[in-house]
């Protein structure tokens, strides 16, 4: 009883300290709306000191003003993931902001304007070159200018915000950004692998459908709903809550590890 007691005290001590990120620092991209957002309210209501990335500056400073108005902490840290040099310039200026970078969400993945879901047969090469350059090559863009200083300071997390595309075949045009999607998550299991030693784990999370594709009550959304089990769409805050566990000490056993959140949906039912 006596091993059975102290693993339950354990338990039981999981509180604020385990789930709280006080201390840290995040960068999320593509956080000037929708699930980015989402993510760096949640990230900072834990306490981090969230980096707010997105593509206009606008939308970065509306976060930010939205989550300091909360009592939290955030910094504006505008440009686009795509640009290599323009991303090296930004992310010393988020060192000098915020210090190193202990948590990197990349979830920037959707072209501005929203992409042209094609048939790959019929699709420009500037098409799919533009997904690969932001969901593939921006990714291992970022992960190697912050992997470094985590590995030196013996503590870091590295989420990949992925999609269910990257495993199942649709059809709906997103043939490119599946195959994106899916090597990001090829280099996140083998990032886990080679980091874990050095205390930074590695996980992506495949997103099912998420609110902003439609009106409520639009019959195309309503019939999308009707196909989750849980019957609704994910929110930021979904998506931020998964993050926060990924993030602590709490979810430290979590590494190399591409997790579906979806609400239980099967793609393609």
């Amino acid at each position: 009883m006596g091993a059975l007691s102290e693993r339950t005290e354990d338990t039981m001590d999981l509180g604020v300290e385990q789930f709280g990120l006080s201390g840290r620092t995040a960068l999320v991209t593509g956080a000037g709306r929708g699930v980015g957002a989402g993510i760096a309210h949640v990230l900072a209501a834990a306490g981090a000191t969230v980096a707010v990335n997105d593509l206009h500056a606008a939308r970065a400073d509306s976060v930010v003003d939205a989550i300091t108005g909360a009592g939290g902490a955030a910094v504006a840290c505008p440009f686009d993931v795509t640009d290599g040099d323009g991303t090296a310039e930004a992310l010393a200026r988020v060192a000098d902001l915020v210090g190193d970078v202990d948590i990197l969400v990349h979830n920037a993945g959707i072209p501005d304007g929203g992409g042209r879901p094609n048939r790959f047969v019929d699709m420009p090469s500037s098409d799919w070159q533009l997904q690969i350059d932001l969901n593939l090559a921006a990714m291992m863009r970022m992960v190697q200018s912050v992997l470094p200083r985590q590995i030196e300071n013996g503590w870091g997390r590295i989420v990949q915000i992925s999609s269910g595309a990257s495993s199942q075949g649709l059809p709906i045009g997103v043939g490119a950004y599946g195959a994106a999607k899916a090597g990001s998550e090829g280099l996140i299991r083998h990032l886990g692998v080679e980091c874990g030693p050095h205390g930074v784990t590695a996980n992506a999370l495949a997103l099912g459908l998420m609110e902003g594709l439609g009106r409520a009550d639009d019959p195309a959304v309503q019939k999308m709903i009707r196909g989750i089990p849980i019957g609704r769409l994910g929110t930021g805050a979904d998506v931020g809550a998964a993050i926060l566990w990924l993030c602590s000490e709490a979810g430290g056993l979590v590494n190399a590890q591409v997790i579906h959140l979806n609400g239980g949906t099967v793609f393609g039912r």
